[in-house]
């Protein structure tokens, strides 16, 4: 059996690419849109792509299962539990062959066999795979592909029903759900591998853990929210569902088009590279989305681009783009040009397609500098400061923490509005207008992108360039 674990690093997400070394089949769990990687991989393994499944309808990135069946005419294996509104619908609507699959239905890739798992709770039709390699003489498991149910040292969360995709009151009925899979998940022996479809950084739970694999026991004996179920069902549900973060905004948009069918991808987008007048002419605009991908926070606030958005190209990329970007826009970036593919990719994969344009950094010194005080003007200048300036002018404005939920209510400064970063572009409004925005969280990171969000808006903002911990003890409100 030739089995590989393929890893986004940014969005901690496992897909696996899993072939019989005898007739040489291969299946895809969990892709991603940009599916060449996989038809790469199992080229050069010479193996033949002819099946793609999932665990669930994924929240936090776009499918690529309707992808790969559209171009290599795979079989998609896709879960039919969860009652009618949680059925898959883009099957039906193409010349898709499909397998609709039910708790312990079975099938093979080759001599490979899985047998599907109902597993709900993080989703109402999740499921996992038993693996089990009968082409190697094994009449037992080897291993189960679990999904956002079981990851390293935690569990996938039961709330994004309801915090994600608004269905109100579903989210202490998941858990509940989640307590039972768990049941039957301790039924199971301790020597099978769990291979999780995510780790740590991922916002689909709440403490996975950075190793990629593990096995029952393992979970077994360490796993918290595991030995939170071993405590009873009450003291489970309220287990899982305290301090669970905000999710990103587009969570609740990638549910509906997993669901309906992602629109086909087919190449990646090559945008063009602009000079420094053609950037000049999209300052301050709200038609287009000028992203800027510095790592360092301090250039861009020292000089940017009027009406851009702050989102370095690290782990936060995804994560800042698919809750700032309103989907639509025509994107620019400003990147250096060997990172573009990288930053064009991890866009698609949350349904930013319209990537048309970017220019280097430099640009931005070359319009300053070629421009005289016409150019000036279409670039910006974030004032930055430490909480000791924050905090003496907090009259003068508003204190906006951008903080989760649960950091805030574990110790805040007394009269700050809380609004986490991930959801502030829904929440702008209930920022006061005309005001200055004394913005911040923990270290400065997510404070960075907030600011220059509010920012595009119009809001005077001061960026608190500084660490949660520095804030005087006298001057943070404890946990109640």
């Amino acid at each position: 059996m030739f089995f590989r674990q393929l890893m986004d690093r940014r969005l901690a997400q496992y897909a696996y690419l899993i072939g019989c070394q005898q007739t040489r089949e291969a299946i895809v769990i969990d892709p991603q849109r940009d599916v060449d990687r996989y038809l790469d991989l199992a080229r050069l393994e010479d193996l033949e792509i002819t099946a793609v499944t999932e665990t669930h309808i994924h929240a936090d990135f776009l499918s690529g299962a309707r992808e790969l069946a559209e171009r290599t005419g795979a079989v998609a294996y896709l879960s039919d539990e969860g009652g009618e509104g949680w059925r898959y619908e883009w099957p039906a609507r193409g010349d898709y062959r499909h397998v609709a699959l039910r708790d312990k239905d079975t099938f093979s890739i080759g001599r490979i066999e899985f047998q599907a798992l109902h597993t709900p709770g993080h989703t109402p039709e999740h499921v996992s795979f038993l693996v089990t390699d009968r082409g190697g003489g094994a009449a037992e498991p080897m291993g189960l592909a679990s999904g956002d149910f079981v990851f390293v040292g935690d569990l996938g969360r039961p709330d994004l029903l309801e915090s994600a995709a608004g269905e109100s009151g579903a989210m202490e009925p998941a858990a509940r759900a989640l307590y039972r899979s768990v049941g039957g998940f301790l039924e199971l022996p301790d020597y099978l591998r769990v291979w999780p479809g995510h780790g740590a950084g991922s916002a689909c739970g709440k403490a996975l853990g950075a190793v990629p694999d593990s096995t029952v026991g393992y979970e077994r004996r360490f796993n918290v929210s595991i030995q939170a179920a071993e405590r009873g069902e009450d003291v489970f549900v309220d287990a899982i569902l305290d301090g669970q973060p905000e999710p990103p905004l587009y969570f609740g948009r990638m549910k509906r088009l997993n669901k309906s069918g992602p629109p086909m991808l087919g190449e990646l987008p090559s945008p063009a590279r602009l000079t420094a007048e053609e950037l000049a002419a999209l300052a301050g605009r709200r038609d287009v989305a000028v992203i800027d991908t510095r790592l360092d926070r301090k250039e861009f606030m020292s000089v940017h681009l009027e009406g851009s958005f702050y989102a370095p190209l690290d782990k936060s990329f995804p994560t800042i783009t698919g809750s700032y970007v309103e989907p639509g826009l025509p994107i620019y970036l400003v990147i250096e040009e060997p990172q573009v593919e990288e930053a064009v990719r991890e866009l698609v994969r949350i349904g930013l397609d319209e990537v048309v344009g970017f220019t280097p950094p430099e640009a931005l010194a070359e319009l300053a500098r070629v421009a005289g005080a016409s150019g000036a003007a279409r670039l910006s200048t974030t004032r930055r400061v430490g909480f000791s300036a924050a905090l003496s002018s907090q009259s003068e404005g508003t204190l906006l923490d951008v903080r989760g939920r649960s950091e805030f209510d574990a110790g805040r400064v007394e009269g700050a509005l809380n609004i986490a970063h991930t959801r502030l572009l829904d929440r702008r409004r209930d920022v006061p207008k005309g005001e200055t925005v004394w913005v911040y969280c923990r270290s400065g990171a997510r404070a960075a992108a907030a600011a220059a969000l509010l920012e595009r808006f119009g809001h005077p903002v001061v960026y608190v360039d500084d660490l949660f911990s520095r804030v005087p003890r006298e001057r943070v409100v404890p946990k109640a």
